[in-house]
């Protein structure tokens, strides 16, 4: 299965497509459940260094990273690079203690992951903070330089979305936290409608997944998460089967043609050139009048929404939007 959010070309898409809006509210809502639980409960030193693949990844890697940064070692058996770092980012996992957790993914089985990263080469190094895919470096760095991006990263979790960390059991017994008892996770009126619209979003199904959220939005207008996965839907469908080389080269012939400057916009978002999409369809209202002003406005807007509000980069796309209008 597809993992949720994963599509097109990879990881900056998936930083595009998983609004940092909706993360941040599920990390809210994760630590808010967890003090009316008494607090998480501590994790022994073996679930800082995990492997996963295909199957577990949205669970172990986009879900968990809702609690703490999760590092992705991007790996394989006959890469020597890779056995040179390995070792360190596992001993700097303990010894950060639960800052961050390392996920391990062996390429040669997991090579659906590997495409959807965009990986040319390993060992390749990337994070995953609140579901937002960040490449941190590839090689065999030294160990000074290592230290410094896992600062930078544990800073962004805790100022942008307050991922303060996991707690650590240091005398937990290793080995042992496979059998442990998961926490039921609650379930909320929509879960099923939800759950729904991800599951036709993996499948391709852009209308189906329209429906559910619109179905949940006719209830509650203001479900963060299915107005941002509505808003990432009808993106997708709006670029399934579109040629990226003819339609950029249409709109470079053909700049006054608004709709081939929206397609060439949802092309660029989707490619992860979220800036050059935001200040395509700013120059597109600065140009226009009327009508052609409006529909140009409202598509700006609704690209906003696939991002996230808290988006430094949709920030500073509202105040050119308001120096063009206004």
């Amino acid at each position: 299965m597809q993992p949720r959010n994963m599509s097109m070309s990879g990881v900056v898409d998936l930083a595009a497509v998983k609004a940092a809006g909706e993360a941040k509210v599920k990390a809210e809502q994760a630590r808010a459940e967890a003090a009316r639980q008494g607090g998480a409960a501590a994790v022994p030193p073996s679930r800082l260094v995990i492997d996963v693949d295909e199957a577990g990844f949205e669970r172990e890697v986009l879900q968990r990273s809702t609690e703490v940064p999760v590092v992705i070692d991007f790996w394989a058996e006959w890469c020597e690079p890779c056995k040179q770092l390995s070792p360190v980012l596992e001993r700097l996992a303990r010894e950060y203690s639960g800052r961050f957790v390392l996920a391990k993914i062996d390429v040669d089985a997991n090579q659906m992951l590997m495409q959807q990263f965009g990986i040319q080469g390993i060992p390749a190094v990337f994070a995953v903070v609140a579901g937002q895919a960040l490449p941190l470096f590839q090689g065999a760095a030294p160990e000074t330089q290592i230290r410094q991006t896992l600062d930078q990263l544990i800073q962004v979790g805790e100022e942008r979305f307050g991922l303060t960390g996991i707690a650590v059991d240091a005398e937990a017994e290793e080995g042992t936290d496979g059998e442990a008892e998961e926490a039921p996770v609650p379930v909320g009126p929509y879960d099923a409608l939800l759950a729904a619209a991800v599951e036709a979003l993996d499948a391709n199904d852009f209308a189906g997944a329209s429906a559910a959220y619109r179905e949940v939005l006719s209830d509650d207008p203001g479900n963060t998460e299915a107005k941002l996965g509505l808003a990432q839907a009808e993106l997708l469908a709006r670029v399934q089967g579109l040629d990226p080389t003819a339609v950029r080269k249409e709109a470079a012939e053909r700049p006054a043609d608004i709709q081939v400057q929206f397609a060439a916009a949802d092309l660029d978002l989707v490619g992860g050139h979220v800036d050059d999409a935001f200040g395509r369809l700013v120059d597109v209202v600065r140009r226009t009048f009327g009508d052609d002003r409006e529909a140009a406005r409202v598509r700006l807007l609704e690209l906003f929404e696939v991002i996230g509000g808290d988006d430094p980069r949709v920030t500073g796309a509202r105040q050119a939007l308001a120096r063009v209008l206004f």
